[in-house]
């Protein structure tokens, strides 16, 4: 057994490295959007004062649009502020914060990954984009190509990136998982314990057997993949078994750490990604499009990759080891 606690020790290494890399990358895409929003020219034409007339919500695989006037950088700031306001309560809690968290994981503390939302964020993000670079490889040796949709701009195409975290967290996960398994699980009934509830379902609930949970997260992650080429502006169908991953992945990450991480996790699939690839394009004057293909970009999915093959084995590593047997003397 001594064997398996200096495996996890070494792998926990470089772990930590990657992960406060990432970290970093995260916390540098706060302005870098800004800017993208603000300063840039990717919106040719148009500018962060252009003035919407309807704002689309994606809601359990429904998209909504609310007849309101707003200009884009007014809801671009309530949403980047939101943002701001959930990363740091990911960066703190539940229990330590991320700094001292990596430190425990350095020392091999027992149920350290536990203890950090944002690691879990970060863990979770990296095995979601190896397990898409995986399925992108195979999709395309197959002649499956995944195509998002024709934006007619890419100023409004950030700003649908930024909103989405939110109203698709709320849409699929807090009202298709969350109030489900209050339904399921809850033993009381007040107005207070039913938002707690949804806010962190696992430890407000106390839910120990997880194959209902477990049930719900996938049929409502595939549902998050088909409703991305039902929609009204959808993806070609290459898409489907990708978000369906994400889906399942990002349930998985607010039934275990709440509402908070889950929507971080899904900004960083969006929003962290993205200003990366606004900022290429604007040096560059490139297309976003060309831009993913930027060596840049390249070593940032190279980054990732190395870090979900690491993260996928240490939660190997840490199941077999919660799971070894107890040696009586």
């Amino acid at each position: 057994m001594a064997r398996l606690e200096n495996i996890l020790h070494a792998v926990g290494i470089p772990f930590s490295a990657l992960t406060s890399v990432i970290f970093g990358l995260m916390i540098v895409s706060f302005p870098l959007g800004a800017y993208a929003i603000f300063n840039s020219d990717v919106g040719d034409d148009i500018d962060y004062s252009f003035p919407l007339e309807k704002f689309n919500i994606f809601i359990a695989g429904v998209n909504i649009q609310l007849p309101m006037e707003y200009e884009i950088g007014d809801v671009f700031v309530i949403f980047w502020a939101i943002f701001i306001i959930l990363f740091v309560i990911t960066f703190l809690g539940p229990k330590k914060n991320f700094i001292k968290t990596i430190g425990d994981v350095l020392s091999n503390e027992k149920n350290s990954l536990t203890d950090n939302y944002m690691l879990n964020i970060i863990k979770w993000f990296s095995i979601l984009v190896l397990i898409s670079a995986v399925i992108t490889i195979i999709q395309e040796n197959f002649g499956i190509i995944t195509e998002p949709p024709d934006t007619a701009n890419d100023l409004i195409l950030f700003l649908q990136i930024s909103t989405a975290p939110i109203t698709e967290e709320i849409g699929f996960r807090l009202v298709l998982i969350g109030i489900p398994l209050f339904l399921i699980y809850s033993h009381k009934s007040s107005i207070k314990f039913f938002f707690k509830s949804l806010w962190t379902p696992h430890s407000t609930l106390h839910i120990y057997e997880n194959k209902k949970v477990i049930g719900i997260i996938v049929i409502v992650g595939i549902f998050f993949g088909v409703a991305h080429v039902i929609s009204g502006e959808p993806w070609t169908t290459g898409k489907i078994l990708q978000a369906s991953v994400g889906g399942i992945i990002l349930g998985w990450v607010y039934f275990r750490y709440g509402l908070a991480a889950a929507i971080i996790l899904h900004w960083a699939t969006n929003y962290f990604i993205y200003s990366y690839l606004f900022l290429i394009s604007e040096i560059n004057g490139i297309s976003v499009q060309n831009a993913s293909s930027h060596s840049m970009i390249g070593t940032f999915e190279t980054i990732l990759i190395i870090s979900g093959i690491i993260s996928a084995t240490m939660i190997l590593l840490n199941y077999k080891n919660s799971h070894k047997p107890i040696v009586q003397e």
